[in-house]
């Protein structure tokens, strides 16, 4: 980067840290990187504390922990479940304090593809931002798809199948074109379903451990030693210890998948009210709520349900191979699986909603900066990026490649493209962090005012930019036990269009990697005092209860 593309400049603004007034700051002068794009932003602050809590649990808490922890324990056993969520759950915790911690600096449109941009190279922010556009847009008609296969579990008449896809397509599309409120309180509702049901369930499990069920008895830990508390991934039958360990390494992608989602705090910051102190408070506490939940519930699937049980490998789609409902129906409990379904329903749809709001907002937030054509930033008078909402919303279509049997795995090849764009955005994050820490440190900025801040930054960031690329590696180690070309495109076709995204805006641009003393950390950020009004104390003891739980 040229001197004349950036300079140091007097201002008198307290924009990063709490009451803080610096002697200088660095501004971003090259009109190319769309650094302020306050004259284009529409977006208006509505969503609350407890939207915002809300919804990074409903975009976490799905049917990856009610379904998939069946397919967890079926691969690596109870132990293996447990050691391999716990792990991710690490990796998860420190792309959270990563993205955080620059939100609670820049709760902006774009988050973290445009810290990417800001911070590291604006050809990795288009790549980030692309590739996370599409692996949640594609998400979306994934989740419908997974809403309408609940539904079999009471219609299991394929000729209404495509009336449940349209109906459930119309729905999620409404709310979300409705706009940025109702789709808060619709992720509030969800998600209190959501913590109901699964406390509903790990209740219910230990009772039925305890044997406290009509036709069980006590089981404790028995399944941890008969059939054990480790099972292997049928790769290498001849060595135990090793198969075990790649029946872990299988659990540990399913474990990163379950996790992902709690970024949506972040991609929610510029549409939130007081977003440094609401994120913060949503960073602190979501992420512990998040994985006690999950270990919980890993934890008792594996005391009620054996890894070797025939019903576990049910590919029904619906409550019928959850673990839950494998042992209630043994214990002899009728009416909690419909209920279960009913509750995994609204997950799944609530996790289509909640892609489609992510994917939006991403597109919007690269229109912002020139990433994306500047059509995607009109905002209605309330703020609703509605065009961004609506080339999302076409994804949602392609759900209805599942009601016909011929492009049915078509469209299932298609979905695992995008299966590693997860974990590329998770990368991404602790990344830029590391850029982000430089930056500040080498222009004498003081991150530990800022309104969040991780006492164990960089470690974190190092911690899981180290084991995400690991995930990213092994994502399809299996393919290689019997190699195929189709599996090995879908599990790892991602990693060369991310380069070739990179490449393309490289070229195009022309752009190269930020300096720490380039990097600009003003312009376009409000300032504290622009973003957060003061808080409320609640007087009631209602309002402490809200006050401590949201």
């Amino acid at each position: 980067m040229s001197e004349h593309e950036y300079g140091e400049k007097p201002d008198q603004r307290s924009s990063i840290e709490k009451g803080t007034v610096h002697d200088y700051v660095v501004q971003q002068t090259d009109n190319r990187y769309h650094f302020d794009a306050a004259d284009l932003d529409r977006v208006q602050r509505k969503l609350k504390q407890r939207h915002v809590q809300m919804i990074a649990i409903a975009g976490t808490l799905g049917t990856g922990l009610f379904l998939g922890s069946g397919l967890a324990l079926q691969a690596a056993g109870p132990l293996g479940a447990l050691i391999a969520y716990a792990f991710v759950g690490t990796t998860a915790y420190a792309s959270l304090c990563a993205i955080g911690e620059m939100t609670s600096h820049a709760p902006i449109s774009g988050t973290f593809p445009h810290f990417a941009s800001r911070w590291v190279d604006p050809a990795f922010g288009f790549a980030v931002g692309w590739n996370y556009f599409y692996t949640n847009a594609i998400s979306v008609p994934v989740e419908i798809t997974a809403a309408g296969l609940l539904l079999t579990f009471w219609d299991a008449n394929p000729d209404h199948q495509a009336a449940y896809t349209a109906a459930i397509c119309i729905c999620a599309c409404a709310i979300n074109i409705f706009g940025v409120k109702w789709f808060g309180e619709s992720e509030f509702v969800f998600s209190i379903i959501k913590l109901v049901l699964i406390t509903l369930l790990i209740i219910t499990g230990l009772v039925i451990d305890l044997g406290g069920a009509p036709h069980q008895e006590r089981l404790g830990f028995h399944y941890w030693k008969t059939p054990g508390a480790l099972n292997g991934a049928g790769l290498e039958p001849q060595n135990k210890d090793l198969d075990r360990f790649l029946g872990i390494l299988s659990v540990l992608v399913q474990a990163a998948f379950s996790f992902q989602g709690m970024e949506l705090v972040a991609i929610a910051a510029s549409e939130t009210v007081s977003p440094r102190r609401n994120i913060a408070k949503a960073v602190r506490r979501v992420f512990w709520r998040i994985l006690l939940f999950y270990m919980l519930g890993v934890l008792v699937t594996g005391m009620i349900v054996p890894f070797n049980d025939p019903d576990l490998l049910s590919t029904s789609g619906n409550a019928a191979e959850s673990p839950y409902v494998i042992a209630m129906t043994r214990a002899g409990i009728k009416v909690l699986p419909h209920i279960i379904n009913a509750g995994i329903f609204t997950s799944a749809f609530s996790a289509g909603n909640s892609f489609l709001f992510c994917s939006s907002r991403v597109l919007y937030g690269l229109a912002l900066r020139g990433q994306a054509p500047k059509i995607f930033t009109y905002c209605t008078k309330n703020g609703l990026p509605l065009f961004a909402v609506l080339a999302a919303s076409c994804f949602a279509l392609l759900s209805f490649m599942n009601v016909s049997a011929g492009a049915a795995t078509v469209f299932t090849w298609f979905v695992n493209l995008s299966t590693i764009g997860g974990f590329f955005g998770w990368w991404s994050m602790n990344l830029t962090y590391v850029f982000f820490y430089r930056g500040f440190k080498a222009q004498g900025l003081d991150r530990k005012k800022l309104i969040y801040h991780s006492a164990l930054q960089p470690y974190l960031a190092y911690w899981g930019l180290f084991w995400i690329t690991i995930l990213i590696i092994i994502n399809g180690f299996a393919v290689f036990w019997n190699f195929n070309a189709a599996g090995f495109l879908t599990a790892y076709i991602n990693v060369p269009l991310f380069i070739a995204l990179y490449v393309f805006w490289k070229l195009f641009k022309r752009t190269k990697i930020w300096k720490p003393h380039e990097m600009d950390f003003v312009t376009g950020i409000p300032t504290v005092e622009e973003t957060e009004v003061p808080e409320t104390p609640p007087t009631t003891f209602m309002g402490k209860v809200a006050a401590f739980l949201f």
